[in-house]
């Protein structure tokens, strides 16, 4: 059958539009994939945004509690509330070892015999004030040396314990000027991994011990240190007043003795507490038994290279 002229034509206009129609949706859907591409994009970078924020959200969650959980008696004392003054404190401490030696390098060393016989005797009466504080008010107390939990009241036992504690915290503050003296008089071999160590991080272990358990069974460890550094210091000041005060200083090399003595009465009775129900943060008991067995182990070998080591080369 034939098909008449006028159909063709609508039918080929037709044909026409259709591809027209085609090509119009074509690019639509160009238009779809591309704005979905653009919505996906926009989405992924809405959710890395926002997992930016929750980690972020996090860490200031985690601050927070750092400030907040603290013990609030203790908040307004001076480098106490937040972890920031004291950290810049060891940074500029690590700034100090890094950039004294240099600038010490091509000069005379400092003669500072005045001033080391005044701050090791000042150490001395500060740490014997802190060995009265720390046995009077555990003693009045009645603390026990098994377990003895945080008394966080306000009460003068309590509040005479937890200043004690900060002098104690204050005292390590103090103590980097050690570092300090040895580069001012260029001692830099006394500038060792166990010197930076035991100094560096003691300020960071009693800012927590104040900022959180002012009190309680850290007593015994402000106690036992304070003893040793009335003796350490005691033996700086005499040597500094001179060669002639050498021969008098023969008990030198007990120094370490006493030093690891207290680390493993530490590290005994902070075990005894880990596997005891004591109310006391198990947290913190961790943390004094690693350190305590970081530093037993540093000590000992200092011990062992200074006077073992050497005794034997001498034989």
């Amino acid at each position: 059958m034939t098909t008449p002229l006028t159909h063709i034509t609508i039918n080929t206009q037709g044909e026409w539009h259709a591809g027209r129609r085609t090509n119009s949706t074509m690019v639509r859907w160009f238009a779809t994939i591309r704005s979905a591409i653009c919505a996906f994009r926009s989405m992924s970078a809405g959710y890395e945004r926002l997992g930016m924020a929750t980690t972020w959200q996090k860490i200031k969650l985690f601050y927070q509690g750092v400030l907040e959980d603290g013990d609030k008696r203790t908040d307004s004392w001076l480098l106490v509330y937040s972890p920031v003054p004291i950290t810049c404190i060891f940074l500029c401490y690590l700034l100090l070892i890094w950039v004294g030696p240099k600038l010490m390098a091509h000069r005379q060393p400092v003669n500072l015999k005045p001033v080391l016989i005044i701050y090791n005797f000042a150490m001395v009466c500060l740490s014997a004030y802190m060995f009265y504080e720390f046995t009077a008010s555990s003693w009045l107390a009645n603390y026990s040396l098994l377990c003895q939990p945080v008394d966080y009241s306000t009460s003068p036992l309590a509040m005479r314990m937890a200043k004690v504690c900060w002098w104690f915290y204050f005292s390590k503050v103090i103590e980097l000027s050690d570092t300090l003296f040895f580069i001012l008089r260029k001692k830099n071999s006394q500038l060792t991994f166990l010197h930076v160590y035991h100094h560096g991080t003691m300020i960071f272990n009693w800012w927590a011990g104040v900022k959180y358990v002012a009190g309680g069974q850290s007593f015994l460890i402000g106690l036992i240190n304070s003893l040793v550094h009335v003796v350490m210091y005691l033996y700086y000041g005499l040597a500094a007043l001179g060669p002639h005060m050498q021969q008098y200083l023969w008990w030198k090399r007990y120094l370490t003795s006493l030093q690891l003595l207290q680390f493993f009465i530490v590290t005994i009775h902070t075990t005894y507490n880990l596997f005891t129900d004591c109310d006391f943060p198990d947290s913190m008991n961790a943390v004094v038994f690693a350190y305590s067995l970081s530093l037993i182990t540093l000590f000992r070998n200092f011990y062992y290279q200074s006077y073992l080591t050497k005794k034997s080369k001498q034989t």
